[in-house]
């Protein structure tokens, strides 16, 4: 199991994205920015309050572009991208033959 915090800030809703990915399910829980912890991007988001989750099981053809799509809702193409490679670099996804 891999996670990796990812503290994005204003560019994304609630400014912190948690991506978990295990060989079989990737989680990637959507948390508002915690201010008793600071406000600076080196700050501590472990105790950040969740608000939204998305999880995907690595075996459904779609769930590369569930997750592109759900991260492009909540923050922009740039970071969307950020987090989608990561996630990509800790698991294997079903190839989508698109037909």
């Amino acid at each position: 199991m891999a996670q990796k915090t990812f503290k994005i800030g204003e560019y994304c809703r609630g400014g912190v994205l948690t991506a978990i990915a295990t060989e079989n399910k990737v989680t990637i829980i959507g948390k508002e920015w915690d201010f008793s912890a600071g406000s600076n991007k080196s700050s501590n988001q472990s105790n950040a309050k969740e608000f939204t989750r998305i999880e995907v099981q690595t075996s459904n053809s779609s769930a590369k572009r569930e997750l592109d799509n759900w991260l492009n809702e909540m923050t922009s193409c740039y970071y969307a991208d950020q987090v989608l490679n990561w996630v990509e670099n800790q698991t294997t996804f079903k190839p989508s033959f698109g037909w």
